[in-house]
């Protein structure tokens, strides 16, 4: 895993992220282990070990629990923890299931023993791997005493990373717009998760996002709050930061369920003599980095398109035809590469730049195949290690759920199956 050295604008710890649930964006630290005081129990696990499942496939083994302190622990309250892409196959006798937040299910149960100082016990954990399975974590594990655990780990409660036998198609979609010069004008691109599975990195910052390549001669002037700019090799300013030619955006809870969609609107100003203009998008990492679970680089490339009419040009208020992808305008339709734009406005919001956003439909996009067509410049490639950027200040997340204002907007959208 990349180490990043630089001071972070954006992070925040795993407890900011999910609390108590185990949906962490970075491995949890572990505690310093308790020193057993006397005529106190002192429990220790033994580690479960790692796994790649299958969907559909059950994983069953024991740990080994030790007391290793001065007094017996009458009783033990064991506690197991999963994320959403694993469950139970089926509930245990003197055990208590809920769902607690970021879908996190979790087993409760009370071991009617007594171990003594220097004994142990064996105690099964079992989990299946479902359908949207991909990248998991399983908590699980006592109190040094027996009680039930905190919500940190150490000696006596462990975690464990997992990645299933699975995959996520990420998809990549720009938008086609029309403009006047001198005028301002939004634009959406979009980010979509194709599954089979749900998208969240357990053992890193480097979170799935997309790249954002703003089109030549226009400058962005309003920015969403989950864009950062992107530098050589990772985010380099806080999210929001308007002015500059890259961008890398991320989901505001790091994660992505299957057939989710999460829309970036940026507002653009066009400069006095521009011409026809083109940038991109690609979906990657928070560090540019393709993620190792997508296995379809078909669909991960589009081109953003900005046209602008000339002195000999129909004005594109009254031009007839219509845009669907990255090719020249002629007055009537127009085809190109990348992915195809279907359910998806063009036009957006023009005008004086007023603040307001585009007009995004809120039909499903489909894909359309691989990007063929040029764009601007050069895909971004990753250098020397960065700063680890990814994650948002604690404050300025809670504050997401309702702060984007201007033309910075975000919606999420459920992709209908194809």
């Amino acid at each position: 895993m990349r180490q990043h050295i630089r001071t972070s604008h954006l992070r925040v710890s795993a407890a900011c992220v999910a609390a108590a649930a185990i949906a962490a964006v970075a491995p949890a630290v572990a505690a310093s282990p308790a020193h057993a005081e006397e005529g106190e129990p002192s429990l220790v696990i033994s580690s479960l070990p790692r796994t790649s499942p299958k969907p559909g496939e059950v994983y069953d083994k024991s740990v080994v629990i030790t007391n290793k302190g001065t007094a017996a622990a009458d009783g033990v309250t064991f506690r197991v923890r999963l994320t959403r892409g694993l469950d139970f196959p089926e509930e245990v006798e003197g055990c208590t299931y809920s769902t607690i937040q970021d879908q996190v299910r979790q087993a409760l149960c009370e071991l009617d023993t007594v171990i003594g100082p220097g004994a142990s016990i064996e105690t099964p954990v079992r989990f299946k791997a479902l359908p949207n399975a991909l990248m998991e974590a399983v908590q699980y594990g006592t109190s040094a005493t027996g009680e039930e655990p905190g919500e940190g780990f150490g000696d006596s409660h462990r975690r464990l990373t997992l990645t299933a036998d699975s995959s996520a198609d990420l998809v990549a979609i720009g938008e086609d717009t029309e403009a006047l010069a001198g005028n301002s004008q939004s634009i959406t691109v979009r980010l979509r998760n194709d599954g089979p599975g749900w998208i969240q990195n357990q053992e890193s910052d480097d979170q799935t996002a997309l790249m954002v390549r703003i089109p030549k001669d226009t400058v962005a002037t309003e920015v969403p709050k989950e864009c950062a700019p992107f530098g050589i090799d990772g985010p380099t300013d806080p999210g929001g930061t308007p002015g500059k030619s890259t961008y890398v955006c991320w989901p505001a809870d790091y994660t992505m369920d299957v057939g989710e969609e999460l829309l970036f609107t940026f507002m653009l100003s066009i400069d006095d003599d521009a011409r026809t203009t083109t940038g991109w998008v690609k979906a990657t990492s928070a560090y540019d980095i393709h993620p190792f679970f997508d296995k379809n680089p078909a669909n991960d490339k589009d081109t953003i398109r900005v046209a602008i009419p000339t002195d000999n040009e129909e004005d594109p208020a009254t031009a007839g035809g219509s845009s669907t992808g990255g090719g020249s305008t002629d007055g009537g339709s127009t085809t190109g590469g990348g992915n195809h734009h279907e359910g998806q406005s063009t036009g957006g919001s023009g005008g004086g730049g007023t603040g307001s956003t585009g007009s995004t439909s809120t039909g499903t996009s489909t894909v359309g195949g691989s990007t063929t067509g040029s764009v601007d410049g050069n895909l971004a490639s990753t250098g020397s290690d960065g700063t680890p950027l990814i994650a948002a200040a604690a404050a300025a997340t809670a504050a997401l759920g309702g702060g984007l204002v201007l033309a910075v907007r975000r919606r999420r959208v459920t992709a209908k199956s194809s």
